[in-house]
């Protein structure tokens, strides 16, 4: 990451909030933050025809209290790095209140810290339920961190959104079987066959010898990719490509001589895996000094960010990846009105870093809470939310949502399309959309290259 957020000053934010250099262990020991929790409190509302009914309400009611949980900290930080921006843009941009039949209501958003582990985000939910006494649980940023908090959620009757995380590593790798149905707790984003059928779109224009080296870690991600009935093995056997797994390697390793080796022993001409960030940079630099060089790297996870292609320098050129969000999707937010493009305009000037893909992702959270409590009718009936949830149709800045048409149940997923790293214009590397084959709305431009 390259700096911190530089919000102007005339912004109505509460400089505790703003200021990044205050860690929150720091904020405990001044008595500015309760229960190892940032809160921030504000009025929130839905959209310009909302903001005329919020200031017509007749009453006040009570605050709504929304637990956060994201990695701030740790080697997941990336995912999270744009999180007080977002909720701070909320709070600015829709500062009049949530209007339900004719009583305004305030919101507090808790915000936690996972620190990239699932044993801490586990614990922060457990807190945010039982002693913050929340009223609804939102969570980011990969099983790490989803499914802990879920299970916590679901364990204790309280709703939950989650999102950031393939719906199979969520679903299947909380042990839920095809019929299982969650009752408090609802996810979206997209799946493995659509990460699959975006790889596969790159790889098909970059000539290889289909030969697959696989970097994928014992984790909740690594074991969904991996599995042989349900992962990348059954989408590509059947293509005619050969996939060398040389076993799962525990998150945080420095050393990957052993699969290096592999790959370069099997030829394989395309690399893929889901590393976090730390372990792909350590290992593509090691396989730029061990020689290996593959004709194409297709990487989840580690290369989804601007940070990642920085610390690689030149070896970033040509990596491809998923790209979930970014500011030419031709989408923008039920709640403000704001398109993709503006919302990652804004992130860059006021933080004076280069926009990343959650941005959209946490904003779109914020959507569908408000979206289900309006649908719900009242504040008061856990029962009523999660009913709303089951059936929520969306539009959302991420694109369109739809609980009510699977893939399984809790589910709905958002389009999905391909990019690789590329020497920038404005920044030393962007992020270039380079396949859109199953998302023709999203525009492209350029076309998958080989690594040099």
């Amino acid at each position: 990451m390259t700096g911190e957020d530089n919000t102007p000053s005339g912004h109505d934010i509460s400089s505790e909030f703003l200021d990044t250099s205050i860690t929150r262990r720091r904020l405990l020991q001044g008595g500015i933050a309760s229960a190892g929790a940032l809160a921030l409190s504000g009025l929130l509302g839905a959209g310009t025809d909302a903001l005329a009914s919020v200031r017509g309400a007749t009453s006040v009611g009570r605050t709504i209290k929304l637990g956060y949980v994201s990695p701030e900290t740790g080697p997941l930080a990336p995912f999270g790095q744009a999180d007080k921006f977002v909720i701070a843009n909320l709070q600015k941009v829709l500062a009049d209140g949530i209007v339900i039949k004719g009583t305004r209501y305030p919101f507090e958003v808790i915000v936690e810290d996972s620190q990239s582990t699932d044993a801490r985000a586990a614990q922060v939910a457990s807190d945010l339920i039982n002693n913050s006494h929340i009223d609804l649980m939102l969570v980011s940023s990969t099983p790490d961190v989803t499914n802990p908090v879920a299970d916590q959620c679901e364990a204790n009757s309280i709703p939950c959104i989650s999102t950031v995380a393939p719906w199979q590593s969520w679903f299947f790798g909380r042990g839920a079987t095809p019929k299982t149905v969650y009752k408090w707790t609802y996810h979206f984003f997209w799946g493995l066959e659509d990460l699959e059928a975006v790889y596969y779109s790159i790889w098909l224009k970059v000539p290889n010898n289909k030969v697959i080296g696989a970097l994928w870690p014992n984790d909740p991600d690594g074991l969904a990719f991996a599995a042989k009935a349900t992962g990348f093995p059954a989408f590509v056997d059947p293509k005619g490509y050969t996939v060398i797994n040389p076993g799962q390697y525990p998150d945080g390793d420095d050393q990957f001589t052993s699969q290096i080796s592999d790959f370069i022993s099997h030829n394989a001409e395309i690399l893929t895996g889901v590393p976090q960030p730390p372990d792909f940079i350590t290992f593509y630099q090691q396989a730029a000094q061990q020689g290996y060089k593959p004709k194409v790297a297709t990487i989840a996870k580690a290369m989804l960010f601007p940070s990642s292609a920085y610390a690689l320098g030149s070896l970033a050129q040509n990596i491809s990846s998923e790209v979930w969000w970014g500011p030419t999707h031709p989408y923008q937010s039920s709640l403000t009105g704001q398109s993709a493009g503006t919302l990652a305009g804004l992130y860059e000037t006021q933080t004076n870093n280069q926009w990343t893909q959650p941005i959209g992702f946490v904003h779109a959270l914020f959507e569908v809470a408000f979206a289900a409590y309006k649908k719900a009718g009242t504040v008061d009936s856990k029962e009523a939310l999660v009913g709303a949830l089951s059936k929520l149709a969306l539009n959302t800045i991420v694109g369109p949502l739809n609980w009510a048409t699977g893939p399984v149940p809790n589910v709905t997923k958002t389009p999905l399309v391909g990019g690789q790293w590329r020497k920038g214009s404005k920044y030393p590397y962007e992020l270039v959309i380079v396949t859109n084959t199953e998302h023709p709305n999203i525009p492209t431009a350029g076309t998958p290259e080989a690594i040099q």
